[in-house]
């Protein structure tokens, strides 16, 4: 049979994907989802509640019930279960913060993606693109910070659950999240495992948010914030496994080793260290998002990239760890693994 002749399908819909991202990153920015959690409603009652103009609030709805994110029946919108369970706030599995924070500031910065190619400098909204953006922006501007370490919760959800059930804690008795953010991660695991000592590390100006939501756990009084800092003199805390997830991709080389050396000196002897994030496949031919994600850490950073199970591991054993091991997590994450 003659090959089917080449078409430009994906093309234009790759070419003009961002239309359709803007469209889910407004929705969510303008509160659609969270106004039909409840119930369904008229395309008039979404105008008075979310102040949309008429002349485009029933192409902006029904190009949200085209791209599956709400349903529209007997002229009342309602959103999809996918939409339900990851797009209302308040939610267990709310990645909405995340999208909000891709709207308020990634969004802008994949703009100049040409610059960043052509320079190999960032393109966030620093001045200084020697400037790491936890230092000059995430950590210094409250509302920006408090967006972060939601947004940080929503995509670490699915693997904490994960962590919290599937490994096996029974040989452990303390772990260590380090870069925590909110703590998902160690509240989780500390939820669902009575034995455990859970600790989230991160710079000071995390804690209050760790505090705030780890409080509200049945297992709080097993969960602990530290202060760490990488790259500071302090040794960070001693426990028996060390959870890095979403770090690693912040850096480059040298300091991606030498949190791992740091990491390794903390580690009880017997323990295990895990790292998670978006992995890039071996033969980087069919890791889409992890392969973006790499694009936008040139973008957000000043030298931080993503990176393969494989070299990964290559650098934790450099670090003093042996073995390493990788599985696939909830959504487009990998797991590493390796012992001390």
């Amino acid at each position: 049979m003659p090959a089917e002749d080449p078409r430009p399908n994906q093309i234009m819909e790759i070419g003009l994907g961002f239309q359709a991202s803007k469209t889910l990153l407004t929705a969510t920015k303008l509160g659609v989802f969270e106004a039909l959690s409840a119930e369904s409603k008229t395309r008039a009652t979404l105008e008075d509640e979310l102040g949309l103009h008429p002349r485009s609030s029933a192409d902006f709805l029904d190009a949200l019930v085209a791209l599956d994110f709400l349903e529209r029946e007997d002229g009342e919108y309602r959103n999809t279960p996918e939409a339900d369970v990851f797009l209302v706030p308040g939610g267990p599995s709310y990645l909405g913060g995340f999208l909000e924070m891709a709207n308020d500031r990634l969004y802008h910065f994949w703009g100049d993606l040409e610059e960043g190619l052509r320079t190999g400098s960032s393109q966030n909204e620093l001045e200084d693109h020697d400037t790491h953006p936890f230092e000059g922006v995430i950590y210094q501007n409250d509302a920006i910070l408090e967006q972060f370490v939601g947004a940080m919760t929503g995509l670490s959800l699915g693997v904490a659950n994960a962590l919290a059930e599937e490994f096996p804690w029974a040989r452990f008795e303390t772990v260590v999240d380090l870069g925590t953010s909110e703590g998902i991660v160690p509240k989780r695991i500390a939820e669902e495992n009575d034995h455990i000592h859970a600790i989230g590390a991160d710079l000071p100006r995390v804690e209050p948010y760790f505090q705030d939501f780890a409080s509200q756990s049945p297992a709080a009084d097993r969960i602990e914030f530290r202060h760490a800092d990488f790259f500071a003199d302090e040794p960070l805390p001693a426990a028996d496994v060390y959870i890095l997830g979403h770090i690693l991709h912040d850096w480059g080389l040298d300091d991606k080793r030498e949190i791992l050396a740091k990491v390794s000196e903390a580690v009880n002897p017997g323990g295990t260290v895990i790292v998670y994030g978006t992995m890039i496949d071996e033969q980087r031919r069919d890791a889409e998002l992890p392969l973006l994600m790499s694009l936008n850490m040139l973008l957000e950073t000043p030298e931080g990239f993503d990176y393969t199970a494989g070299e990964c591991i290559e650098w934790l054993h450099d670090a003093g760890f042996e073995g390493g091991e990788s599985r696939p997590l909830p959504g487009p994450e990998t797991m590493v693994q390796a012992r001390k």
